[in-house]
């Protein structure tokens, strides 16, 4: 059984609306924590990080709320970092998704210190490549991936000298809304792309299996990052960046329950829950239940509700 450390990221000054900040709670009120210890895992929950603003960095025009973001970069970052350094395998409850600035970019440094290369799992219906020259909206939380790959490095939110993740290790699976210049920088750099034809096309299993075939043959630590929007808004409507056409149930449930099977998991994000949205915590339900999935949960072992 595996050793869990529950981090809490109230962060919403990414999205560019409010709500995401109390995406911890409603997790933690859904029973992510007695989920995970009822299979057997030990659970520690570290509460919330609680930064200062980065009062050091000048704010900039194409990129908004940039302290209080990388104040929450630098924060988790650390906290990762420390972490997995631990043997502990951090689960980060958030918040918006720019907080995998920090989360990835402290998995990338234990990889390095480990000799191991960094893989990223990005479920998301957005790719979250631009930068502050390419995003059409400054909002941070479409940043993050540009930034773990070294690509937005447009003021010293971490050290230019640490561990990047190479854009080739990055899988984006059910991708279906890219900005246009977001998509030249993902074809340059080499991001590999699942968008929901190629799910459709190829099916889940097919895309999963290859991507967990290379990690294991690299010898890779594997970040996974969940966004909410990953899946269908019929099936979690707690979001502000609905996209029609995402994940159904099963499809999530699948990748979980590979990836458990897989035994390649190192770190997870769980993120863009904004309770102030969502349908009476239907979203915060489901993604317990995926994570628990990810953990050794399969879905014919849930529990049945009435009606």
């Amino acid at each position: 059984m595996t050793t869990i450390t529950l981090i809490g990221a109230p962060i919403e000054e990414g999205s560019g609306r409010r709500g995401a900040a109390m995406g911890p709670t409603a997790l933690r009120i859904a029973g992510i924590d007695t989920v995970l210890r009822d299979l057997g895992h030990t659970v520690y929950d570290e509460g919330d990080v609680k930064p200062l603003p980065a009062r050091d960095l000048a704010n900039h025009s194409g990129a908004n709320n940039l302290q209080i973001v990388a104040a929450f970069a630098r924060a988790l970052h650390d906290s990762v970092h420390d972490t997995v350094r631990k043997g502990h395998f951090p689960i980060i409850l958030g918040g918006d998704h720019a907080l995998s600035m920090g989360s990835v970019s402290g998995m990338a440094r234990y990889a390095a210190e480990v000799g191991r290369p960094l893989f990223v799992l990005w479920l998301d219906a957005h790719a979250d490549f631009n930068s502050p020259a390419t995003s059409p909206s400054g909002n941070m939380h479409g940043m993050p991936v540009a930034f773990f790959c070294g690509q937005a490095e447009f003021t010293p939110i971490l050290p230019a000298d640490r561990p990047m993740v190479d854009p080739t290790k990055v899988f984006q699976v059910g991708i279906r809304s890219v900005d246009d210049r977001e998509r030249e920088e993902i074809a340059e750099h080499g991001v590999r792309v699942y968008d929901m034809r190629a799910v459709d096309e190829l099916g889940m299993a097919h895309i999963m299996r290859h991507i967990l075939d290379e990690v294991r043959s690299a010898n890779g630590l594997l970040h996974v990052s969940l966004d909410v929007d990953f899946m269908d808004p019929e099936l979690a409507p707690g979001v502000g960046t609905t996209v029609p056409g995402g994940a159904t149930f099963r499809e999530a449930h699948l990748i979980m329950e590979m990836l458990w099977e897989s035994d390649l998991v190192s770190s997870l994000d769980v993120v863009e829950l904004n309770p102030f949205l969502d349908d009476r915590g239907k979203s915060a339900r489901v993604l317990v239940e995926l994570t628990a999935s990810l953990f050794g949960r399969r879905v014919l072992d849930r529990p049945t509700r009435s009606a």
